[in-house]
């Protein structure tokens, strides 16, 4: 048995042999509760039987000088290698080493630390050696030894200083403790085998510790933790006769090496909001609280890395990192460094950090800490490719193995490729290779493929790229001539194109721009002018675009986008060209140009299943905070009809399929809404509430259009004695929801006026009110807007409900003559308030108008007797319903079908074009005459065709 004279391996817990045999009487590994695994390539190979045991070890051995030297050392350390080889190193494991409370001074502690790592690493070399362990198994396990040691560390240091009692809080009177922070790979869970550990120390609040009233002496919090956090770093750093435990790094802590080692939490958040550099942002990625608040720290730091917004200037600052990175190589010829070289670690985790930045705001689900986990989710959400993130993983993987089987040759914290030929041979073994040239084959071409996607994702803004043909002509525009360039680029009034281009170069706007964003503007401009020429629209395409730059001149992270994205440019200016009220939308909601990045997102159909989990998914992120849910819901709408939109001017859909997609999509947002905004009503008695939304009109009939109002009401079902006053603060919270004015824009303009009683009524109504209206007090006009309403939105009984409901009262036995003449008198009110002009399709003699109260008094008339009426089937199919019914003429029926569409179309290209008027020409004057003669067919009686 091995005895050096110390106290040895035995006095810090049970004899060796005892904890064997407990560990024999364990579970298996696998029915004990596993840490979360992410798919490495490198699968464990399987179980080594206890006869090739010695053998595995020996090969271990063999690679690795450190692990020969450790187990001739120490016997004990080999006995144990040997039983528990085929056992992972778990926390548990380590938590049971030794008696780890008995070991309260330092003395014990730091040799215990010590020997616990040399047991750890024995395990982890033998079992990735050997083919056993995975690299997650590897990472994770060094990760845990480090949090471990850590918080063993913290435990004795706070217990070497008893004559201070306890730190008290200034503000909440509490005690504090310290928060450890890991960053980096340990941070992210990720530790490599001979890694030195970054920490950072915070602490909640200032004050003072409570040792004077205990007999003893008090001091700050910040000389307390000072203290603290010294003998914690000895605990772990310190060189003894056992090695180290970690070798700790603290210059990553504010103001690095020249900063206090401790910092208060108020300090901590006045650094970052000053002084937070933007390499910053990207260390506390990963930023991870060992001890201590982690919540409050998240809270505090998630703000400073985390854009609320899309984060493009993160592709410079990332880009600028690199290029440090590289000159850094450069200059100390490290081109060989695996982790710091071309296509190496630092790249491959360059590419999941940058999206992060940009996107990690908008989207939580990308706020990992873990690389691998974090490329993963970029596969999901498709910012990569699930194909480049394949390659990226496996290059990963490979390289952290590589990294790892460096490290195990000497325990050194190396990345650079060997240069003895037997050092060299041993790392192509270790990495499955029968040569050196061969492994080195390999190594290349995976560097290769990492360099490849680095460079895709990072490429060269176009600010850095040779001067733009006219970048004279932008930057001299306010001092030279510049009609006759514009002239001969196709602009049909140089002169006014050359007034707006100086207005925009003089503005005060433009000249008090900080120096970066007016760099990008300047950049952006020749190639806008160039790209917008191309249209036959040009001058209009150009001033569209103008606006657009004015309206995000001062938001850097817009210029940057397009600067880091030049291939969007194009698209950008065929929809401006195509639509002023597209232009006039996206000026107005800029988030709206990250659409344009992915032409596969932007073009493909909606998948409205798909979208409200995405959605769901998004407003559960926001975690009970009302104004960011609300925010969710408009730019998840926003996004969703912009998609619309764009696919709408390719020619992807007609008039009505579009009507149908953004109805489907005005569903499934008040759907959400319904839900979320009862969540946030406190009282609320059940869970799911007994409320529905109805859509009436343009809602209703399924003919929204991109700018439509909703005509919605809303009713319950639901016994509860407090239930309408529960149900009248969620429709006044609905409503509140929809159309409030947010920093990211309104939801949708409602009008509420179609339910009972009109404005005069209650908000909202049971369903047994709303029937009783119904059948005994709602006008004929009332029963009308009933021929287009729907269940939209809620609870589906009371959906059902109603759709009972709306059959009896449109299937009611009428008085014909009556009905039409109640229609008609209705007809005329709206005339005598909105004239007929032939520009309006809407109110025209024979329009739109005219069509749909045509369709709604056969329903009402006829529907007692044919039931097929009831369909809310819109009012072109409805219309053949009545042919075939011979209610009207066949071809009077089909001409007013044809004359809906036309209106339809032109409607709606007047809303593209951002026009009140339509054209009236012959084919429009046509198609208001057959409205008419269905009109006069159906009333009987002359109209004005004037």
């Amino acid at each position: 048995m091995w005895d050096n004279g110390d106290k040895g391996f035995f006095n810090y817990g049970k004899p060796l042999q005892w904890r064997c045999e407990k560990m024999r009487q364990r579970k298996p590994a696998a029915a004990r509760a596993p840490a979360r695994r992410l798919s490495s390539r490198a699968k464990p190979s399987g179980v080594i039987m206890p006869a090739n045991t010695a053998a595995a070890i020996a090969r271990s051995c063999e690679f690795s000088q450190y692990l020969s030297r450790l187990l001739a050392a120490r016997p004990d350390e080999r006995l144990r290698l040997e039983l528990q080889l085929n056992q992972p190193f778990l926390l548990q494991d380590m938590q049971e080493f030794t008696d780890w409370p008995a070991l309260s001074a330092s003395e014990q502690l730091t040799p215990a630390l010590r020997r616990l790592r040399q047991a750890v690493m024995a395990r982890i070399i033998c079992r990735d050696i050997n083919g056993l362990a995975t690299l997650d198994e590897v990472v994770s396990t060094i990760s845990q030894l480090a949090e471990f040691a850590v918080r063993q560390a913290l435990s004795c240091a706070c217990a070497a200083l008893p004559q201070y009692g306890r730190p008290i809080g200034e503000d909440s009177g509490e005690a504090q403790q310290l928060i450890v922070i890991g960053m980096g790979k340990l941070g992210g869970g990720e530790l490599n085998v001979s890694s030195d550990i970054d920490l950072i120390f915070v602490y909640p609040e200032s004050g003072e510790t409570d040792g004077a009233r205990q007999g003893g002496k008090s001091i700050s919090n910040h000389e307390y933790f000072t203290q603290v956090g010294k003998r914690l770093i000895a605990l772990i750093n310190d060189i003894t006769a056992d090695g180290q435990v970690f070798r700790v790094d603290m210059r990553l802590r504010p103001y690095g090496d020249s900063g206090p080692l401790v910092m208060s939490f108020a300090a901590l958040e006045n650094y970052l909001l000053s002084q937070g550099r933007e390499w910053e942002r990207y260390a506390w990625i990963k930023a991870k609280a060992i001890t201590g608040d982690a919540d409050g720290l998240n809270q505090l730091v998630r703000p400073f890395v985390y854009r609320k917004y899309l984060d493009y200037n993160a592709y410079g600052a990332m880009r600028e990192l690199h290029a440090q990175i590289r000159r850094e190589v450069a200059r100390r010829d490290m081109a060989d460094n695996i982790k710091l070289g071309p296509g190496g670690i630092r790249e491959a985790e360059f590419i999941a950090q940058v999206f992060q930045l940009i996107r990690g705001g908008r989207d939580k689900t990308l706020q990992l800490r873990g690389t691998r986990a974090t490329l993963a989710r970029l596969a999901e959400l498709r910012l990569l490719e699930p194909s480049a993130v394949e390659e990226l993983q496996d290059a990963y993987a490979f390289l952290r193995n590589l990294e790892h089987r460096l490290q195990y040759l000497d325990d050194q914290q190396t990345q650079t490729l060997p240069s003895a030929p037997e050092t060299r041979l041993k790392i192509a073994a270790g990495m499955g290779f029968a040569d050196w040239d061969a492994f080195q084959l390999a190594l290349s071409d995976v560097r290769r493929k990492v360099s490849r996607h680095f460079e895709q994702v990072f490429i060269l803004p176009s600010e850095d790229s040779p001067d733009h043909p006219l970048a004279e002509l932008w930057l001299d525009v306010a001092e030279q001539d510049t009609q006759t360039r514009l002239a001969e680029l196709g602009y049909s009034d140089p002169a006014a194109v050359a007034r707006q281009l100086k207005s925009l170069a003089q503005s005060q706007r433009y000249l008090q721009m900080p120096l970066s964003g007016r760099k990008k503007l300047d950049a952006l401009m020749p190639a806008l002018i160039e790209v917008a020429s191309r249209f036959p629209n040009a001058d209009d395409t150009l001033s569209r675009i103008i606006g657009l730059m004015e309206a995000i001149s001062r938001r850097a992270s817009y210029l940057a986008l397009l600067t880091e994205y030049p291939q969007t440019l194009q698209r950008l200016a065929s929809l401006y060209s195509s639509s002023a009220w597209v232009s006039a939308y996206l000026s107005h909601h800029p988030i709206l140009l990250d659409e344009l990045l992915d032409v596969r997102v932007l073009y493909a159909a909606p998948d409205w299943p798909q979208l409200a989990g995405q959605l769901e998914q998004q407003l559960a992120q926001a975690d009970g905070d009302v104004e960011a849910k609300m925010d969710a819901l408009r730019h998840f709408q926003h996004a969703q009809a912009f998609r619309l939109v764009a696919q709408d001017l390719a020619g992807m859909w007609t008039v009505e399929a579009l009507s149908d997609q953004l109805s489907l999509l005005a569903d499934l947002v008040l759907d959400a809404a319904v839900r979320h905004a009862w969540l946030d009503i406190s009282s609320r008695h059940r869970e799911t509430p007994r409320f529905a939304v109805i859509g009436y009109g343009k809602l209703g009939g399924k003919e929204l259009g991109y700018a439509s109002d909703l005509d919605i009401i809303f009713l319950y079902d639901d016994p509860h004695p407090d239930a309408a006053e529960l149900y009248s603060r969620l429709a006044r919270k609905l409503s509140t929801w929809l159309t409030s004015a947010t920093a990211a824009g309104v939801l949708y303009d409602i009008d509420l006026r179609l339910r009972p009683n009109g404005a005069s009524g209650l908000l909202v109504s049971s369903i047994s009110a709303f029937r009783q209206y119904q059948e005994t007090q709602a006008w004929v006009w009332e029963h009308q807007a009933l021929t287009r309403a729907r269940f939209v939105a809620g609870d589906a009984a009371i959906g059902e409900q109603f759709e009972a409901e709306r059959h009896a009262i449109l299937t009611l036995a009428r008085d014909p003559a009556k009905l039409r003449q109640e229609v008609l008198d209705m007809r005329q009110r709206m005339l005598d308030s909105h004239p007929a002009r032939q520009d309006d399709v809407k109110n025209a003699r024979g329009g739109i108008i005219d069509i749909e109260f045509i369709v709604q008094y056969l329903i009402l008339a006829h529907a007692s007797r044919l039931p097929a009426f009831t369909g809310n089937t819109g009012n072109i199919a409805l219309l053949a319903v009545a042919a075939g019914a011979g209610l009207i003429d066949r071809q009077l029926a089909e001409d007013a079908r044809a004359a809906y569409r036309l209106y339809r179309r032109l409607q709606h290209a007047a809303r593209l074009n951002d026009k009140q008027k339509v054209e009236v020409d012959d084919a429009l004057r046509d198609a208001y005459s057959r409205g008419c003669q269905l009109w006069q067919q159906v009333f009987e009686q002359a109209l004005d065709f004037s």
